[in-house]
């Protein structure tokens, strides 16, 4: 079950008024000083003894009872409910509260307007449980918590596929078992699979995600535990419906595009969706490529699959094993190639943003056929991940238990300095920097990058830029890659303009390429450095 954020417990004993509270469930208060006094509900008072402390907002009985408590404890005393229930209750507001003013045994009538009811037709009580779900997970902040801790915290994406939230409060809302409204809509939703036997919801303390095909069907919801690692002891962090897995998830895609991202688990696909790269679906983990998949793949033409599935063990046999299973059907297979260890989302984490480091590895993915790909790919090697837009080289080492550990982008022919404080953090700080793309296909067949031919010696870098010539001094003096303060010259026949400048200051950039456009006689300054700043010790400039 998920546990309620001690953050929002917190808030309802603060904001909800226990005077107001008390007076609505029927109970006349009067003012006795700093409290107000009245009749106790829970025994047979004839004197006021229940006294509410608006200062601190608890109560407490002086009488027979003894009682007492915080609103949470007031809830739970007075309506007969359990503790969540009590909490969910002060969320909804007190218009859910009021009662005469009578003793109190423990109730199996529910307290909540029902969302669903008995209804003949599984889909539509399917779809009005993902619906609850959906709604849940917009007012519940540990779940959206847990989006945000993920890249995930996106409003079209939460919307597009239905998110949802299972914190246990749907049971709440339905009529008990004892009654024979409850025990149809119960016997229904055990058979959807939504209710397990026990009576409890299989998808409780999940973020939930149903795959919906393209006519609105729902066919199949999946679950992923938020508590992950803290969990129980065999307590499973993924869950499905029961029975065989059905439906793909994002078919859409595949009516829009020949090319599709192929991802292991369905949080992987909702990572390359936000940032950018629609065409994508997910299997049901490694074993989870059903013969529903390759039909669909086969009935909307696909011609190539990029298989994104994790960089371990699991992941890279169960890749092989599709790539030939593909294959043998006429869809070619590129393996995306992430840092070992880690899957998409991780992966998106910790080199940001996701829409550029994404993009590189997409556009880095390597052929999985016999023989030579259909068209040439970049051709990097499986842990260097070559921007081909820019020339730039990403190096990722082996995964690692610190996210500091993957350094930035580097380029070849120019070694980094031996000791860096956070080599990631300037790197994200300047790619974040890079345009975000607009929703797109990617693919592993790009046009090849210019070549820039440099000159390098052990004090100087020379470059020439059509009829601009320039000199990059003083990188050697630079000791980590929170700075990059170089000497630049630049020389157009015989004008030339020189000066100090920190390339990762854009303000030092521009000023410069104005100067320069000045000296060299130019109407609109054209530079290298109208570029975003590189990461990169390098003067690719």
């Amino acid at each position: 079950m998920a546990r309620i954020p001690n953050a929002e417990l917190d808030r309802l004993k603060r904001e909800v008024s226990l005077v107001r509270l008390v007076e609505s469930s029927g109970i006349e208060l009067k003012k006795h000083g700093k409290d107000y006094l009245g009749l106790c509900p829970f025994h047979d008072d004839k004197e006021p003894s229940l006294v509410v402390s608006p200062d601190k907002n608890l109560w407490h009985c002086l009488g027979a009872c003894d009682e007492g408590g915080d609103v949470i404890q007031w809830v739970m005393k007075r309506q007969g409910v359990s503790f969540r229930h009590a909490v969910d209750l002060l969320r909804e507001g007190d218009a859910a509260l009021s009662v005469p003013a009578s003793p109190v045994t423990r109730n199996t009538t529910n307290k909540h307007p029902t969302p669903l009811a008995a209804n003949p037709d599984d889909q539509r009580q399917l779809a009005a449980v993902i619906d609850y779900y959906h709604e849940t997970l917009k007012q519940s902040p540990e779940a959206l918590d847990y989006l945000k801790s993920r890249g995930l915290d996106h409003h079209e994406l939460i919307g597009r596929f239905k998110l949802g939230y299972a914190n246990r409060t749907l049971g709440y809302r339905l009529p008990e078992k004892n009654r024979k409204a409850g025990a149809e809509v119960r016997g229904q939703l055990q058979n959807i699979g939504i209710l397990r036997q026990s009576g409890h919801e299989h998808f409780t303390g999940s973020l939930v995600i149903p795959v919906i095909n393209p006519e609105g069907v729902i066919t199949e919801v999946y679950g992923r535990k938020l508590l992950g690692k803290k969990l129980r002891k065999g307590t499973p962090q993924h869950l499905y419906l029961p029975g065989p897995h059905a439906g793909v998830f994002n078919e859409e895609a595949l009516t829009a595009s020949d090319e599709i991202i192929l991802c292991e688990s369905l949080i992987d696909a909702l990572t390359f969706w936000v940032a950018g790269y629609r065409n994508v679906t997910a299997s049901y983990g490694t074993s989870g490529f059903t013969n529903n998949h390759l039909t669909t793949f086969q009935r909307h033409q696909v011609k190539r699959v990029l298989i994104a599935y994790d960089r371990d063990e699991a992941g890279n046999n169960a890749a092989d094993a599709l790539a030939e299973k593909l294959t043998a059907e006429g869809i070619d297979c590129f393996r995306v190639q992430f840092p070992k260890g880690m899957d998409a989302n991780e992966y998106a984490q910790q080199v940001q943003p996701a829409a550029k480091s994404l993009g590189l590895v997409l556009r880095s993915a390597e052929w999985m056929g016999k023989g030579e790909a259909p068209t040439p790919n970049t051709g990097c090697a499986s842990d260097e991940l070559i921007d081909t837009e820019t020339g730039e080289v990403l190096t990722v080492p082996e995964r690692s238990a610190e996210p500091e550990s993957i350094p930035p982008l580097v380029a070849p022919g120019i070694q980094p300095p031996a000791t860096l404080a956070h080599p990631c953090a300037s790197a994200a700080e300047e790619v974040a920097k890079s345009e975000i793309p607009e929703p797109t296909e990617a693919s592993p067949q790009p046009k090849p990058a210019d070549e820039i031919q440099a000159d390098i010696s052990e004090h100087e870098i020379n470059m020439t830029f059509g009829d601009r010539q320039y000199r990059i001094r003083d990188l050697q003096k630079n000791l980590s890659f929170e700075v990059l303060k170089v000497n630049v010259l630049v020389r157009r026949g015989e004008a030339f303009h020189v000066d100090i400048l920190e390339l990762y200051n854009a303000k030092q950039r521009a000023a410069y390429i104005k100067a320069a456009g000045i000296e060299l006689g130019l109407k609109e300054a054209r530079s290298p450095l109208h570029q975003p700043a590189r990461t990169t010790h390098p003067a690719t400039w």
